[in-house]
């Protein structure tokens, strides 16, 4: 029996939030068939069995915390292959099988390397997603066997297998029932997209690990692949953390206490983010009236045109934003201490523009990664499905955690200002309000027009007030006169 540990989902996080299990005791399960859905910082994750055969126990119900490293589900491996079922180790042993000599190592280096080729997030101790036609339930058998997740008495010999141990160490009798040696989501993505099987490759890392230089030579070398299908998202749960009833009185307040909300998941998420901003950035602000009368009369002209293919004011918005990064890009840099503890600013050779996100799981901000390539049609294509995504919770942890700039449209909620929180790690942020009618001196006259106001906040450690000004002013120009800017779009 081997039992499955829940692995680092490649956020930095300690513990993820259990939604579902997608299989029961008794089931029939194979290799990278998701089993369970659980909640992560931002986003909802299936989690793929390395393992086939029929599981044994779930560890843990559905709302729980489990902690990273901690049993998640343990399947009895019994000859799905025509292989016999690996031995078990001596009680209190904690490894199924004997990693080879320097398996650490080797699994910290693989490590290293993919974060150094650029892999991001790494998922380990599992495959490729692509083949679940076995997700249907296929109940076994137990005749005797008593109910509840607890593991019987035998189990106590069965064995373990920590997360960097099933990347790197598999035991030559079960490796058809375990999943490829892979433990970078990019590289999983890439082989998909591309229609390749990661079991037919050959792996060029530490014992046999796949890397993305492996994939990208199957893909130089390979024929044309139909495209894969993909899976519908799984629907996002609902926001909220558990409540549960705690009689008492506050000791502050005098007050009888009715409940006690454990913050997790997404919304202790938000708060460590948040705190980590106020607490290490020293933000200062500065805001302006903007007229965006004649962006929204061309805006109008353009949908009488064209009503079908005409971007929303979010999409010109963006563009205003980027065209004038490219004119003050220290707002698009990063303040960091590196491993001297000397103080730095990294540059980007792009913009990954956030926006912030409204949903019924709290507030996310995924990003459009290279927006400055992209048009405001093609910019409102992304922004309506990283929003559509970010909502069902299909959003992935890469596009809720890269931006380098903040747009963030707070007039939605009927406000004209607001003293925003930098989107820790990064220099700025860009408000919106809501657009009204107010009154206007135009031409020495006063008129009524469409009135904004436009509040950033940056991170004085990386410019000054006059490039934050600068910045501000020329995004506010290109609102009262879109044509002056299109030699910069």
């Amino acid at each position: 029996m081997r039992t499955f540990l829940l692995p680092d989902l490649g956020e930095g996080l300690t513990d993820a939030e259990l939604v579902n299990w997608l299989v029961a005791e008794g089931d029939t399960i194979a290799v990278d068939q998701p089993v369970a859905e659980v909640e992560t910082a931002k986003s909802l994750v299936e989690v793929p069995s390395p393992f086939a055969g029929i599981v044994e126990a779930l560890h843990g119900a559905a709302g729980e915390s489990i902690d990273v490293g901690k049993p998640l589900i343990s399947v009895r491996t019994t000859a799905a292959a025509g292989l016999p079922e690996p031995a078990a180790t001596p009680a209190g042993d904690t490894a199924a099988v004997p990693a080879p000599a320097g398996a650490p190592d080797a699994a910290g280096e693989a490590y290293r390397q993919e974060e150094r080729a650029g892999s991001g997030n790494v998922l380990i101790g599992y495959g490729t997603p692509g083949n679940h036609g076995t997700n249907r339930r296929t109940r076994a058998p137990r005749p005797g066997r008593a109910g509840g997740s607890a593991l019987p008495p035998a189990a106590a010999a069965s064995a373990v297998v920590p997360a960097a141990v099933q990347a790197v160490a598999v035991h030559a009798a079960t490796a058809a029932l375990e999943a490829p040696r892979c433990i970078s989501p990019l590289v999983r993505r890439l082989a998909r997209e591309a229609g390749l099987s990661l079991t037919a490759l050959s792996g060029s890392g530490a014992d046999g690990l796949i890397l993305r230089r492996d994939v990208e030579q199957a893909i130089a070398g390979a024929s044309t692949h139909p495209p894969m299908p993909s899976r519908t998202p799984a629907p996002a749960p609902a926001s909220g953390a558990a409540v549960d009833t705690a009689p008492g009185t506050d000791p502050r307040s005098g007050l009888g206490i009715t409940s006690r909300t454990s913050v997790k998941g997404l919304r202790r998420t938000v708060a460590a983010n948040l705190s980590a901003s106020r607490t290490e950035i020293p933000e200062a602000t500065v805001w302006v009236d903007v007229d965006a009368t004649a962006l929204l009369e061309l805006r109008a002209g353009l949908k009488r045109r064209d009503p079908d293919n005409t971007p929303g004011l979010m999409a010109f918005l963006a563009r205003f934003v980027l065209a004038g990064l490219r004119r003050f890009p220290e707002l698009n840099t990063r303040y960091v201490r590196n491993g001297t503890g000397e103080a730095e600013l990294l540059a980007f050779d792009g913009v990954n523009l956030g926006f912030a996100a409204q949903t019924e799981r709290g507030l996310m901000v995924p990003s459009i990664r290279h927006a400055e390539k992209l048009s405001a049609r093609e910019l409102d294509a992304e922004i309506r499905r990283l929003t559509a995504a970010a909502r069902s919770g299909a959003a992935t942890p890469a596009e809720l955690t890269s931006g380098t700039f903040t747009l963030n449209n707070y007039g939605v909620f009927g406000v004209d200002g607001s003293a925003a929180i930098i989107n820790y790690p990064e220099s700025a942020i860009l408000g919106i309000g809501r657009i009204i009618d107010k009154p206007w001196v135009v031409d020495g006259e006063l008129a009524v027009r469409k009135l904004t106001e436009l509040t950033l906040v940056f991170d004085h450690r990386v410019c000054d007030g006059g490039t934050a000004g600068g910045f501000l002013r020329y995004v506010a120009d290109a609102i009262e006169n879109p044509g002056s800017v299109l030699a910069d779009l």
